[in-house]
Parts: structure tokens; sequence; C-alpha cells
């Protein structure tokens, strides 16, 4: 299955608070959108990592995607290595998509900026032909593939955005497919343990911070992204 957009998220629910509501908006304009979650956020406080499974698969119904999958790499101490690159060329190479979307280059979390150059790093690695990988879902060597960008979602820290994208009409979706994950966000009723994003401040600044991202393009909603090259345009009047 070839993709447009492969969303590539250090836990599960990454990708759905860092650019759930772009997701949202490609799959209804018709892209065929995937996310592979590189954990099973077994190390998270609240849940457990069976929980965080059945909430992915939740989430990912709510965002009507084509894929979801997960890598199965250690919470909090995968790494950035060869063994870790070849399995995620190995996906990169399977699904061929034309843009990846990954975690924040800096945040709070320590999984975070290190998924992001892994992935990254996996995405340059992918288009080098000597390197051969093959995967099990198929018969023989896979071919090389380069997705054509990657962009980086913003997560906890306010990093300055190069890229954002109008949501409006799609920030409720978002919302919904963040609050499948019940074990980890704010539930007065819970018993479980307080954490950073369990509180209803932190879901407040969900909506919040999508408007201030709206503001600064002009639009109700927005979504930033920071980039590893410049954009190209044919145009000046391309850019809004």
């Amino acid at each position: 299955m070839k993709l447009d957009i492969l969303a590539f998220g250090a836990h599960p629910d990454d990708v759905e608070l860092g650019c759930g509501a772009t997701v949202a908006k490609e799959v209804a304009n018709g892209k065929k959108v995937g996310i592979i979650d590189l954990t099973r956020g077994e190390l998270g406080t609240r849940g457990t990592a069976e929980t965080r499974d059945e909430e992915s698969s939740e989430a990912a119904k709510l965002l009507n995607i084509a894929m979801r999958t997960n890598m199965e790499f250690a919470d909090g101490f995968f790494v950035n290595d060869q063994s870790h690159q070849i399995e995620l060329i190995k996906e990169i190479r399977k699904y061929r998509p034309e843009i990846v979307l990954c975690n924040a280059i800096d945040d709070r979390h320590i999984d975070h900026a290190r998924a992001s150059k892994l992935v990254s790093d996996a995405c340059f690695l992918s288009g080098l032909r000597k390197i051969d990988t093959k995967h099990e879902d198929e018969d023989g060597w896979q071919e090389p593939w380069r997705p054509k960008a990657v962009y980086h979602y913003i997560q906890w820290k306010d990093l300055e955005p190069d890229v954002v994208v109008d949501v409006t009409g799609f920030i409720e979706k978002k919302m919904e497919a963040v609050l499948a994950y019940k074990t980890q966000f704010f539930d007065p009723d819970s018993r479980e343990p307080e954490t950073p994003i369990s509180s209803k401040n932190f879901t407040d600044s969900i909506i919040y911070r999508a408007r201030n991202a709206g503001r600064l393009i002009g639009t109700e909603y927005g979504e930033g992204f920071t980039v590893e090259r410049y954009p190209a345009v044919d145009s000046l009047f391309d850019l809004k």
C-alpha cells in the first residue's frame, strides 16, 4: 500500500496531539495517511501498554486512516542506531510516503527528540541503494525510497513554526482522537497519579494553542511544523 503521508510518533497519542487535525484534513481531502508508533508507551504513568493499544486503535478509526502499526521499540530506551534505523527503513520502503511527519526536534520528553532524529535519519538512509532490506510482509528485496519532505510537528515546547497548516473545521476531529486516550488525559473521576498531560489545563491548551497557531496565519485554527529544508514553490502567489 502506497501512502501519501506517513506520520510517526514515539508514543501512541503523539501524532494525535501534534498533528491530528492535519491528518484529519488530509484524509478528508482524499489522501492516504498512515501512522507508525515507535513504542507502546509502556512506561507511561497512567494506563498500561494494553490500554494504549486499545486507545490507539480507536483513535485510528476516528481519524479514518489507512493503516496503523507499532514498532514495539523500548519506551524510554530506544536509540538511534543501525538496527532501529533498518527497521524503519523497511516500513518507509513498504509504504513509500511522499511526506513524513514526525516528533518535535526538541521537547520535554527525551523520546521525542530522539524519535525525531531517528525517523529523519531513516528517511534519508531509505533512499540509499546500497542498503538492502527485506520486509516480512513483502516478497524479495525492497526498492530504495526517500520521502520528498519531512515535517516535525510541535509538542510540549512552543517552538516557532516554519509552516502552519490551516486546520479550521478539523479541530473537533482532532479532539475526538486525542480523547480516545481515556487513561492519559483529564478525568475528574480518575484515581491514577497526576501527570503533566492529565490536567484540564493541558486539555484546554490543545485548543488555545491551535487558536494561536491559526492567529499567526489569519485563520481560526492551525497546526505548526518545523522543516529540515526550505519548502519550494513555483510562484510567490502560491504562498498565502
